[in-house]
């Protein structure tokens, strides 16, 4: 790359789940006369750590994919400048965790359970009102694929509910209970969802998987219009889902802050919110942004999410952690 290629192109690093229509792309590029590059690398937690490893000499201008589980290192890492994007005041307070505006929220979702609405597992019960406690029961012996939540930021996200679920104090015995009936653990959400859910493929053996409240209404929306209903369904006793809030932010150190703070700027507004559903899967945080028919119908925001202050994950995230690992692992 040249410098003057340099000089007119904004870099935006990322997890790999990260994802924008190219119309929308192509509408920041021509207004501001840039090129937006895309740096890909990894899941949340492992882009989050390559770019805060690399922040003396930033390899990007914006990060996106922060979430609220690791809130506090991006923070503690002093890797942000702080910038308050047009239309921030719009957003409801309670997905702003940052009020010096180093973080700005983008978009947020519910990580929970999903099911199988075919298997046999679930006649004569409503999946929907299963409770956590009931999943330790033989019937659902080697039934459930969870991801190990030190490298899948989903995982992570659903080991916090637990936390919330049980209490600190009760949470590890459930685990180590579903570890006697052989719950199952990948490293990642694809892995599990694709290789190991029965309901997407319909070829994996285990009927319930932790996913996102709003992966049965992506069933129908990227099906090109083969299906009606979703052959999954949300398990969502209250607090039996965590609300992920993802975050985007200026890199310290960039030489191209003013275009920085346009996409930041451009993130928040209603062209880039509508496309998020859409591409992402998750909700907009702008509260004017459209939500598409098929997740207005198939996507119910959960009514009592699980609560954990920020603090309180930061001060025990890794501990946990590695609590989790002895109990269900080792």
């Amino acid at each position: 790359m040249t410098g003057e290629q340099a000089a007119n192109t904004l870099t935006i690093m990322s997890h790999d789940s990260f994802n924008l229509s190219a119309d929308v792309v192509a509408e920041f590029e021509q207004s501001n006369n840039v090129k937006l590059q895309f740096l890909k690398a990894g899941d949340a937690g492992t882009a989050l750590n390559r770019a805060l490893l690399t922040k003396e000499n930033p390899l990007a201008d914006v990060f996106f994919g922060v979430d609220n589980t690791f809130l506090s290192r991006a923070l503690d890492a002093n890797a942000f400048e702080a910038y308050a994007p047009a239309g921030l005041d719009t957003i409801p307070a309670e997905l702003k965790l940052d009020p010096q505006n180093r973080l700005i929220p983008i978009d947020y979702g519910f990580v929970n359970l999903n099911y199988d609405r075919a298997s046999d597992l679930f006649q004569g019960m409503n999946p929907e009102t299963l409770k956590l406690e009931e999943l330790t029961d033989p019937k659902f012996k080697g039934k459930v694929v969870v991801l190990n939540p030190a490298s899948s930021s989903p995982g992570l996200a659903f080991m916090l509910a637990t936390v919330d679920y049980f209490g600190e104090d009760k949470w590890l015995d459930w685990w180590q209970q579903m570890r006697q009936n052989e719950v199952v653990v990948v490293d990642g959400w694809e892995t599990g969802y694709y290789t190991n859910f029965s309901g997407s493929s319909g070829k994996g053996p285990q009927p319930i998987v932790v996913s996102y409240a709003t992966s049965p209404a992506a069933e129908v929306a990227f099906s090109e219009g083969k299906l009606t209903e979703p052959p999954t369904g949300n398990i969502l006793p209250p607090k039996g889902s965590f609300r992920q809030i993802e975050f985007a932010g200026i890199l310290k150190g960039t030489p191209r802050l003013e275009l920085a703070q346009k996409w930041m700027d451009y993130m928040l507004s209603k062209r880039v919110q509508d496309d998020i559903m859409p591409q992402m899967v998750v909700y907009p945080v702008l509260p004017s942004a459209t939500i598409p028919d098929v997740y207005q119908k198939f996507a119910p925001i959960p009514e009592q999410p699980a609560s954990l202050d920020p603090a309180i994950i930061a001060q025990n995230r890794d501990a946990w952690i590695q609590e989790w690992t002895r109990v269900v692992l080792r």
